[in-house]
């Protein structure tokens, strides 16, 4: 499966968090595919790619702060 299609997935996933477990999961695989999706967009410099990236980045800020992270910019 692609990465960029990987990432739709997780988008559009429905995540329960309900556990500390499953909220850190959660965070290291949206922190892997932001990685991952920004280094084909060095690449590319594809807007698209950098729309998905801010979405997930926004998922992965509410994950966090579930987790009580303090998130730096």
């Amino acid at each position: 499966m692609d990465l960029v299609e990987k990432a739709l997935e997780f988008e559009h996933r429905k995540i329960s968090l309900r556990t500390t477990n499953e909220r850190i999961i959660a965070s290291k695989e949206v922190k892997s595919l932001i990685l991952g999706i920004n280094e084909i967009y060095k690449k590319t410099k594809n807007s698209d790619l950098m729309d998905l990236m801010k979405r997930l980045t926004v998922i992965k800020k509410k994950v966090e702060k579930r987790l009580n992270f303090k998130v730096t910019v």
